[in-house]
Parts: C-alpha cells; structure tokens; sequence
C-alpha cells in the first residue's frame, strides 16, 4: 500500500499539495491546541500555588494563635500561682492588724483563734530579723506563732513586716520570718 501512496504522490501534484496543506493545519492546530493546553497547565499551576500559600498561611496563624494561647495559660497559671503564694501573706497581715487593733480581749482572742488555722501547728516557730549586714541575719529568741500573736494583743502594737513564710505541700505554714520594724 504504501508503494501505491508513493505512486500516486508522484503522478498527482495536487494531491501533494492537499497533503501538505492537511499537514501544516494538523500542525498548526496542534501548535494552537499546544498553546492552550499550557496555558491552562499554567493557569492551574498557579492556582496550586495560590492554595499551597494560602495553606501555608493558614498553617502559620494557626501556629501564632496556638502559641498565643499557650503564652495566655502560661501568663494566667502564673498570674494564679502568684497569688495562691501571696494569700497567706495577705491573710497573715490582716490577722496581725486585726489582733493588734482589737477592741476588746475577746475579739483578739477570735482573731487568733482563726490566725492559727493558717499554721501547721500553734508552735510554729517565728524568727525576727533584729538586723542584717552582708548577708548574714541576726535574730531575736525564737517564738512559737501562738506566743507572737498574744505578745500582739497583749501590747496592742503593729506586728513586725513579715519577710518569708514557709508553707508546706497542703498550704499551711510551717515558719515565719519577721523583720524588726524601727
């Protein structure tokens, strides 16, 4: 068959020329066809990359609002641990207030009664810092909380500033540092 193409090539110029201008449209369609399948190819590259960006962004601010998150729980835990330490202290002060400026015996004696619940025991010992230099503390005699808080109600006078508090695994305390107010 294709020695009778060849055959009929050669005796009919015509049909060469239909032959080559079927060919050249095929190959110009194909050019076209060509042109638009990669600019399609290109209009869908982009949009793979816009929705890649738009996924990595996405991703980022998911990490920045994760990490905000976690910075504000950190911040409120502690914001929260700070003031669980500091309630013993406030508490212990406005017992110290409420003793020393009792109006009557009976009130101070109340006021003791509840101060204590914030010690492991009554004999919880309290030092007091009479002065301080280099580092080193010198304290007056020992006491027990119980003693300290009747000297308060017995001698009607502001209590010392307290300077530490030991507090044990269930929040009570087990030692009190005061310093000698001048």
């Amino acid at each position: 068959m294709t020695k009778k193409m060849i055959n009929l090539f050669r005796e009919s110029p015509r049909v060469i020329t239909m032959a080559i201008i079927v060919v050249m449209m095929a190959v110009g369609t194909g050019c076209k066809s060509k042109k638009k399948a990669m600019e399609a190819a290109d209009a869908e590259a982009r949009k793979a990359k816009m929705e890649q960006e738009a996924a990595l962004k996405k991703q980022q601010q998911q990490q920045q609002e994760e990490e905000l998150r976690k910075r504000e729980a950190e911040e409120r835990a502690r914001r929260e641990a700070e003031a669980k330490k500091s309630e013993p202290y406030s508490k212990l002060e406005q017992y110290f207030s409420a003793i020393g400026n009792a109006s009557s015996v009976s009130a101070a004696n109340s006021s003791i009664s509840e101060a204590l619940t914030l010690f492991t025991s009554p004999e919880t010992p309290v030092l007091i810092v009479i002065s301080e230099s280099g580092g080193q503390k010198d304290y007056d005699r020992p006491t027990t909380i119980r003693d300290y808080l009747n000297y308060l109600k017995d001698q009607k006078k502001r209590a010392d500033k307290i300077g530490n508090l030991q507090l044990d695994s269930s929040g009570k305390i087990t030692e009190v540092e005061l310093v000698k107010q001048k």
